[in-house]
C-alpha cells in the first residue's frame, strides 16, 4: 500500500463545496474563467459575473484563500487559481405528471466545485507587481478591492452632494417663481383698482 500524495492530487491549497443545486455544466462555464487568474483578478470576475452560481464560486475561491493564508501563511497576493473543477454529483429523481396518466423524470442535478490556488513563481509575482505599479493600482486583491469601495463610496457621496444641491437650486427657483407670481398679482390687482 502506498503512502503520500495521490496521483489525482493536485498541489496547492485547496477548498471544496460539495452538493452544490446546480448542474456541473453551468459551474464550469464561470470555473473557466477564472482558471490560470491572479486571485485578485478571479475575484472581480466573480462578483462581475451574471451567473447565480458565480456567488457559490465566489464563496468557494474566498474560503481557498484564507485556507492558504491560515493554514499555510502564504500571502493572497501571491496567489493565483492553478486549478478549479466541477464533477457531477448526485441527481436527484423527480417526477411531473403528463397526458393519458404519465409521469417524465425531472433530473435535478447536483455538482461539487473544487478550487486550488497555489503560489505563483517567483519572476510571474515580479512581473505582476511591476504591472500593478505601472498602472497605479494597490497590490493585492483585497488591497485593490478596499480602494475600489472607497472610490465608490466617495463617487456616491459626491452624487448625493450634488443631488442635494440640484434640490436646493430648484426649491430657490420656486421661491422666485412664487415671489414674481405675488408681485405679478399685486400689479394686477393694482391696475384693476384704477
Amino acid at each position: 500500500m502506498a503512502f503520500g500524495a495521490k496521483t489525482n492530487e493536485r498541489p496547492g491549497v485547496r477548498a471544496e463545496v460539495k452538493y452544490v443545486r446546480s448542474s456541473a455544466y453551468k459551474a464550469r462555464e464561470i470555473l473557466n474563467l477564472i482558471r490560470g487568474l491572479p486571485v485578485a483578478r478571479a475575484l472581480e470576475v466573480l462578483e462581475l459575473a451574471e451567473r447565480d452560481i458565480a456567488r457559490v464560486v465566489l464563496k468557494c475561491l474566498e474560503s481557498a484563500i484564507a485556507n492558504a493564508e491560515h493554514n499555510n501563511q502564504i500571502p493572497a497576493d501571491e496567489l493565483f487559481v492553478s486549478a478549479c473543477f466541477a464533477d457531477e454529483g448526485p441527481t436527484l429523481k423527480r417526477w411531473r405528471p403528463r397526458a393519458r396518466g404519465r409521469a417524465t423524470r425531472i433530473r435535478k442535478r447536483t455538482c461539487h466545485i473544487t478550487i486550488i490556488v497555489s503560489r505563483l513563481a517567483a519572476d510571474d509575482l515580479e512581473k505582476l507587481r511591476e504591472r500593478e505599479a505601472a498602472s497605479g493600482r494597490a497590490s493585492g486583491g483585497r488591497a485593490a478591492a478596499d480602494a475600489r469601495r472607497e472610490r465608490v463610496a466617495r463617487s456616491r457621496q459626491a452624487k448625493a452632494e450634488r443631488k442635494v444641491e440640484e434640490e436646493n437650486d430648484h426649491a430657490e427657483t420656486d421661491d422666485e417663481v412664487v415671489a414674481e407670481a405675488v408681485t405679478d398679482e399685486a400689479v394686477k390687482t393694482d391696475g384693476k383698482e384704477d
